[in-house]
């Protein structure tokens, strides 16, 4: 309990539900249509006007759309992928699935790739880089792209937690051969459950994954390929095309509540985040960090607040990933020491101003008790 009186429950992350939702839901269902339908069309449409793509293709989710794109850019058995492993394990797990494997980087202060990393471990079966914009802050896509375009690799954008984030005035996702969306409940752009899309310009990798998103069919009954049964639905895209129009605001609103947390917390011995000078950071995690992360965590849970470790084990030492034949081991300092110290407080568009006091509030009597 604060001193500002009874706990109270502020969670990690909230979906706000209105009526033009669920208006929005119902007459999808009385549509009867249910499957890549009329609301699947608009907000492929909608999507890709957002970050000046020519395709978007709606999937199942976000690991599916790495998966797909990985497999009709005909990255696969024997190819490497430059990758962070300071990033959810399903990053990984799509380059896994691919049959190539992850080539594990480092990261810098805003917890993404660290393009220094990148030039010395290309080899002649580097294919791709995977830079995942992590937290909601964008990548230094200048640099990689740079290394890309020397060295004649993909750069796969790993969207999921930062939709609506931009570098140097472009959105991310509009810089590789293809960017990957996140719409699940808790991201920038949510939906009701899980989703997912791929934006692109190339024409070709679009038709790609549109059959195999629909077992590789371009017919209802002729296969030309083998594909699987990751599509999207009509339920869910009639919500995520409301909360598609309300972005902008849900970001702004995250950066509000990360400037407000910045101010509360200052001069706390606290790891607060950076923002890089090219970057346009949209929160989709406020993440902290302190040695003394796993007693932080306890107090704020006895306080009511809502808290997450993303990522408490990094992926080159993951239970999956040691072990497997061919992948590269070597130690990543930054990573390895971020995980050991990183905690993600409560971060919302709609998390009000008091919200956001009573967790630091509680963050300063944690420090109090230690005579911060």
């Amino acid at each position: 309990m604060t001193q500002s009186g009874a706990v109270r429950s502020v969670p990690l992350s909230r979906v706000e539900i209105d009526d033009e939702i669920r208006a929005r839901v119902i007459a999808a269902v009385d549509s009867g249509q249910y499957i890549l339908g009329p609301e699947c069309k608009a907000l492929e449409k909608e999507l890709a006007a957002s970050l000046d793509r020519q395709h978007a293709v709606l999937l199942a989710n976000a690991t599916a759309g790495l998966m797909l794109t990985l497999d009709a850019l005909g990255v696969g058995s024997g190819d490497e992928v430059l990758v962070p492993a300071h990033t959810a394990f399903p990053t990984i797990e799509a380059i896994f699935q691919s049959g190539a494997r992850p080539v594990f980087v480092d990261i810098d202060e805003s917890y993404c790739l660290d393009p220094s990393w990148l030039e010395p471990r290309i080899t002649a079966r580097t294919r791709a880089i995977v830079p995942v914009h992590l937290y909601g802050h964008p990548c230094d896509l200048d640099a990689i792209t740079d290394v890309a375009r020397r060295h004649g690799l993909f750069v796969l954008e790993d969207c999921a937690q930062a939709q609506g984030a931009g570098w140097r005035e472009r959105k991310v996702g509009s810089f590789g051969v293809a960017g990957v969306l996140s719409f699940y409940p808790s991201k920038n752009l949510p939906t009701l459950g899980d989703g997912g899309a791929v934006v692109t310009d190339d024409e070709g990798l679009a038709r790609k994954l549109r059959m195999l998103r629909d077992h590789g069919r371009k017919e209802k009954l002729t296969h030309d390929v083998v594909g699987w049964n990751l599509r999207f639905n009509e339920i869910q895209a009639a919500a995520t095309r409301v909360l598609l129009r309300r972005l902008d605001a849900s970001n702004e609103g995250r950066r509000r509540v990360a400037a407000r947390y910045a101010e509360l917390l200052k001069g706390l011995p606290l790891g607060l985040p950076h923002e890089a000078k090219n970057a346009h950071h949209v929160y989709h995690l406020y993440v902290v960090r302190t040695p003394e992360r796993d007693a932080l965590q306890k107090h704020l849970k006895a306080a009511g607040v809502g808290t997450g470790i993303h990522y408490p084990v990094p992926n080159h030492l993951q239970p999956a990933t040691l072990g497997r034949a061919g992948v590269r081991s070597e130690a990543l300092p930054r990573t390895e020491a971020a995980c050991r110290e990183i905690l993600s407080l409560p971060c919302f568009g709609s998390m009000r101003d008091d919200e956001v006091a009573y967790v630091a509030q509680a963050v300063r009597e944690f420090f109090a008790t230690k005579g911060a």
